[in-house]
């Protein structure tokens, strides 16, 4: 169905462009047939009517009989007077033919010597009977659109004929050069044509493409959404156990049940936290503690560098957590966090030796559902940069990609402190 409308618009076009081709191209041979009876009757209605074509065609007619017809030698006076006139009225009306005969149908003039005195090949009867007759038929000269007119005396009887013929031969060739004027024309307006249908194309399938991109991302946002309800649920489910727990008393169980839902592995060289860390920055610690047993779960090493005046603040722990975690994801086994505060504000970094980020697709790394990663969940992901960067903008902040000195991608970010 897609196919259809987009090759619809040209094979609409070109068959368009062809009917009207065809339909002027009839229309054009239907003027010109029309124009050369209406030409070839009235040239041979003006002889008929001339007294000296009617006087010449009497005399002729007492040379002959039908049990003895003319010839040439009998017709030879009449045709001195009737070939000059019949071979000037030819020439200035353009037909091929001006054939005057007696009352027998034997010609007195033929554009061919050889053929005067001879009786016409067609038949005449009704014509040498008073008729008039228009059409096409085929005669010594081939086949041709003749009109022959009665040539009458002066008490109206029929006393010879006036045939005026044009050859379907010149008709074709008149056909053929309206057809070249019209070519350049029909080419033309198909090249236009078949131009505008590739634009009126590209538009539909450039539309097509992005309807298809906001399929692919309604249909991400769907699972995805979906995934974080499940995992919201199972999560509030986890909150409501620790919280019974504590709410007890019974710390140990809770730590216990916590271990168990989310196993917590000790990585060599962990992060510890100063005596003064502990009492005043304890979500910083417990952060990184996080951060750490999770990158070591994906085989990589977390590294920090905190300087900060005060504990970190929701915003910038999932700042901290989302660029660790997509750095081990994208292959990293090293991966450097640090932050510190400047006045109002706080400028961080976090790099790593993993492959980097290609510059082709630096400017979308932020975009909702953007991911380089293989999606095997089909849950799909790419969420945790955009999180970062309407965390950051949203206070004021700008953050960019860029080359790590540990030879992967280097994350800088800034922000307002937390009020």
């Amino acid at each position: 169905m897609r196919l259809v409308m987009l090759v619809a618009p040209s094979v609409i076009t070109i068959a368009a462009l062809s009917a009207t081709a065809g339909v002027a191209l009839a229309l054009q041979e239907r003027t010109i047939r029309a124009a050369t009876t209406e030409r070839v009757l009235e040239v041979a209605s003006s002889l008929a009517e001339l007294p000296e074509v009617r006087d010449a065609v009497a005399t002729a007619g007492a040379a002959g009989t039908p049990d003895d017809l003319a010839d040439a030698s009998d017709l030879a006076g009449a045709t001195a007077v009737l070939q000059p006139i019949a071979r000037l009225v030819g020439e200035a009306a353009g037909v091929y033919y001006v054939v005057i005969t007696d009352d027998e149908g034997v010609r007195i003039t033929h554009p061919l010597a050889s053929e005067r005195g001879v009786q016409v090949e067609t038949a005449n009867a009704s014509v040498l009977a008073g008729e008039t007759f228009v059409g096409t038929e085929v005669g010594s000269s081939g086949p041709s659109l003749r009109a022959k007119v009665p040539v009458r005396d002066a008490s109206g009887e029929p006393i010879g004929m006036v045939a005026v013929g044009v050859l379907e031969s010149q008709i074709a060739s008149e056909l053929d050069e309206a057809l070249s004027a019209l070519r350049p024309w029909a080419i033309g307006a198909l090249v236009v044509a078949t131009l505008a249908g590739s634009v009126v194309t590209a538009v539909v399938e450039r539309r097509f493409r992005r309807l298809d991109v906001i399929a692919a991302e309604h249909a991400q946002m769907r699972r995805t959404t979906a995934a974080l309800r499940e995992q919201s649920h199972e999560f509030r489910t986890r909150l409501h156990v620790i919280h019974g727990l504590v709410s007890r008393g019974q710390g140990p169980q809770a730590l216990g049940y916590i271990e168990e839902i989310v196993p917590v592995r000790r990585a060599e060289g962990e992060f510890e936290a100063r005596d003064d860390e502990r009492d005043d920055r304890p979500i910083a610690a417990a952060t990184v503690r996080a951060v750490q047993a999770e990158l070591l779960d994906l085989g990589a090493r977390a590294e920090f560098d905190l300087d900060l005046a005060a504990d970190l603040d929701e915003g910038l722990v999932s700042i901290v957590t989302n660029l660790c975690r997509n750095a081990a994801e994208a292959g990293a086994t090293v991966v450097a966090c640090a932050l510190r505060t400047e006045g109002e504000r706080v400028i961080g970094s976090v790099e790593d030796d993993g492959p980097g980020v290609d510059p082709s697709i630096a400017g979308r790394i932020f975009s909702p559902g953007f991911s380089s990663k293989h999606d095997a969940s089909g849950f799909g992901r790419g969420l945790g940069l955009d999180v970062v960067r309407r965390i950051v903008t949203a206070r004021g902040g700008s953050i960019e990609v860029g080359a790590s000195s540990l030879g992967g991608a280097r994350f800088a970010f800034d922000l307002a402190v937390a009020p």
